[in-house]
């Protein structure tokens, strides 16, 4: 049985810097609450920001790459 779940939040290169560690806590927060209302105990959540700087689609800076706009969730 898993003793943990970690959500990491990511984004692309679109806005500044600092904004899309901003947005990538901001997703990981959604998806530890939509885990928490599916019942996964919310203590056993912990979130992190990766900002932009764990792409799945390597681009220039300011370039918009929706697969670079994610959460992802892992189960230790």
């Amino acid at each position: 049985m898993a003793e943990g779940v970690v959500v990491i939040g990511h984004a692309d290169r679109a806005g500044s810097e600092p904004y899309n560690w901003d947005l990538s806590l901001d997703r990981a927060d959604a998806v530890r609450g939509a885990l928490a209302a599916m019942g996964v105990p919310a203590r056993l959540i912990a979130v992190r920001a990766a900002g932009e700087t764990e792409p799945l689609v390597a681009t220039a800076d300011g370039v918009r790459e929706p697969q670079n706009r994610r959460a992802s969730i892992t189960f230790n």
